[in-house]
Order: structure tokens, then C-alpha cells, then sequence
């Protein structure tokens, strides 16, 4: 038991990134370095049929965490281009105002694993999009309606933004990662068509393992699950998974089929997952209704806020409530579907010709 936790806990200070500011000042050759917090949140907005609400702008958006209001560093609407609202360099510039106007902003997006060393007019174009992660179960429990989940998958796969890569991995037991993430469509097809069923399923320890590999890539991230039944095999809570997810600023869609619609616990937790992390749950009775699912999947991609912001000093070392609402009468009618907080790392300052450590990095 005690291993088991300590996996989790590594795993959660091993995925959480480092975001970095660096300047030169002008009349001294020593850097101040500074790690900084960037916050990222997937929005989905829409009225009371479910309609997506779009051509909102960043000043129709209120976000607090723990209650203090935060501001929007950047902006997106779906694929478009990302706005930038506010630069990191006006919070922590006072820290020696003779900083060179020629420094660059070396950061990194919510949870990477690898610095983006973008210019701001750059940044852009290299969010752009989304990195979506198919998980599909090829337990034992697949063995019927198998052929139509891959039709159902392949078909979900082409239909994507141009702009967006895939990655998909299958699971049972163990995890297979039989594509990696690319934007060649064939290439994920191929995986997805190759893939065999059969052993025990292992939903929760594949699924922190897909989210850790998620993490390590910039930009926006999502993860669609297809199982067909509970998880029996695993040695990782569900719990823990939702937390490193929602800390990760990772979305979860779970598609699943009446077989595991059947088993009450798997339905429960597939519905919190879901919610916590800002994604949603399907359950489908027939093929057809998985492609109606993947279709669902697709349109909140194509339609999601995405945005950013550098959170306030605040002493709270754990889960850190978010809260994101619309602002004016005539917005407070819609929806909003977010995640609901994170758990951060502790920042640190560093002076000096060596880079700040890597403990010091940011949550998302």
C-alpha cells in the first residue's frame, strides 16, 4: 500500500513542469531567474439545450483561484489563434527595472516536459491545436462489438482538426502504445486497426500512464477513453488519477458501452472523472452511438476556450480551487464545464549563471 502511493506521489511532482523567465540586466552579467506559475483551462460554454455559445472574448470571463480574482494571460477559441493578453515579463520585470527591452520569454505551457523558447509573436501558431490521446480497451471484455469500436475510433481519428495530432494507445493488462503522437492519420489508423483483444483490464494504471505522457507535450491536451467494462486489475485508485489529471489541466471524455453502463461503481466513477477534469461521460447502447459519441468528442474540441493566466501569490501549498464564471446579465444564463482546481509545486528564485532547479517547477 504504501508503494502504491508513493508511485503517485512521484509521479505527481514528476509531471508538473517548469516555466521559466529569464533576463540579462544591462549594466550586470548576472540573470535573475524567476519560476512562474502558468495556469491553463480548457472552457466549454453552452446554453441551456446544449449549444455551443461562441465569439466570446476574454474580458466576458472571471476567474478566481481560492477565491482571488486572476487575470488572462492568454486566449484561444477552438483552433484559432492564441491571444496574448498579458506579458510575464510586466510581474516579475520589477525585480531589477534595468532589464534589457531585448530579453525573450522562455516559457512552457501548462504541463510540458520540454521548454517552448518562443518569441510572443511566435507562441501562437506553436499552441495551436490540440494533442489528443486515444485509449482504447482491448481487454477481455471487448470481445463483442470490437470491429465497430475500431470503425467508430477510425472514423473519430480522420474527422479531426488538421491542426490537432493523435496519439493512440490500447490497453489491457499492460499499456501499448501503438502510435505515437503524430499528425499523420494513417499512421494512427494503422495502430488502431492492428489492435487485438484479450487478458484483464488495467483502465486506471493505463490511464495515469497516458496522462503522464500527455503532460510532456506543449499546448492544449485531451484524452478520449473507449472501455467496454470495469477495471479489474489495476493497482491504482481512480481517484488518484483524476487528481494528477486535473492537476495536469488534462480534459477526460470517457465513451463507454452498456456492458459497463452495467456495473454501477465503473458508472460512477467514469461520471466524476469526467466532470472533475472538465471533459464528459457516454454511455452507448449501440456502434451507432459510439460514432455519435466520437462526433460529440470532435465538436467540443472544435469549440472550447482555452486560456491561461499566472496565478496571484497565494500561501495555500494544496488543492487550489478554480473557479471560472461570465461576466454581464446576458452571459450568466450559459454553462461553463472546467476542472475544478490543481495542486501546485513550490516556485523558486534563483540568481546566478546556472539554471533555476527543476524542483522548483510550476502546476498548470
Amino acid at each position: 500500500m504504501e508503494k502504491r502511493y508513493l508511485l503517485i506521489v512521484t509521479l505527481l511532482w514528476g509531471l508538473l513542469p517548469l516555466s521559466t523567465f529569464r533576463t540579462s540586466a544591462q549594466q550586470d552579467a548576472t540573470r535573475l531567474r524567476v519560476v512562474v506559475n502558468l495556469v491553463q483551462l480548457n472552457v466549454a460554454v453552452t446554453d441551456k439545450k446544449g449549444n455551443y455559445v461562441t465569439g466570446l472574448h476574454p474580458q466576458d470571463f472571471a476567474i478566481t483561484e481560492d477565491g482571488t480574482p486572476e487575470n488572462i494571460a492568454t486566449f484561444e477559441e477552438g483552433n484559432g489563434p492564441t491571444t496574448r493578453l498579458v506579458d510575464i515579463t510586466a510581474d516579475v520585470g520589477s525585480a531589477d527595472e534595468s532589464v534589457s527591452a531585448q530579453r525573450r520569454t522562455r516559457m512552457q505551457d501548462s504541463v510540458s516536459g520540454s521548454l517552448l523558447e518562443e518569441a510572443p509573436e511566435t507562441l501562437s501558431s506553436a499552441l495551436a491545436g490540440a494533442n489528443v490521446f486515444i485509449l482504447f480497451d482491448t481487454s477481455n471484455y471487448m470481445y463483442r462489438g470490437f470491429v465497430f469500436a475500431q470503425d467508430a475510433i477510425a472514423d473519430f481519428v480522420r474527422s479531426l482538426e488538421s491542426a490537432d495530432r493523435v496519439a493512440f494507445y490500447s490497453y489491457s493488462r499492460d499499456l501499448y502504445r501503438a502510435a505515437a503522437l503524430t499528425s499523420d492519420r494513417s499512421e494512427v489508423v494503422r495502430g488502431v486497426r492492428t489492435s487485438v483483444a484479450g487478458d484483464d483490464a488495467a483502465l486506471y494504471n493505463s490511464l495515469l500512464l497516458t496522462v503522464q505522457d500527455a503532460g510532456q507535450h506543449p499546448g492544449r491536451k485531451v484524452i478520449v477513453v473507449f472501455s467496454n467494462g470495469p477495471d479489474n486489475s489495476s493497482m491504482v485508485p481512480p481517484e488518484d488519477v483524476a487528481e494528477l489529471a486535473q492537476s495536469a489541466g488534462i480534459p477526460i471524455y470517457m465513451i463507454s458501452t452498456t456492458e459497463a453502463q452495467l456495473e454501477p461503481v465503473s458508472t460512477a466513477v467514469f461520471d466524476r472523472m469526467s466532470a472533475a477534469t472538465g471533459g464528459k461521460a457516454y454511455f452507448a447502447k449501440s456502434w451507432r452511438d459510439e460514432k455519435k459519441a466520437f462526433a460529440s468528442i470532435r465538436d467540443d474540441l472544435a469549440h472550447l476556450y482555452s486560456f491561461s493566466y499566472y496565478p496571484k501569490p497565494n500561501p495555500n501549498r494544496g488543492w487550489r480551487s478554480i473557479k471560472v464564471q461570465l461576466v454581464g446579465e446576458g452571459l450568466k444564463k450559459y454553462h461553463i464545464r472546467t476542472r475544478y482546481g490543481y495542486r501546485p509545486r513550490p516556485n523558486r528564485f534563483s540568481t546566478g549563471n546556472e539554471p533555476a532547479s527543476a524542483s522548483g517547477s510550476a502546476p498548470n
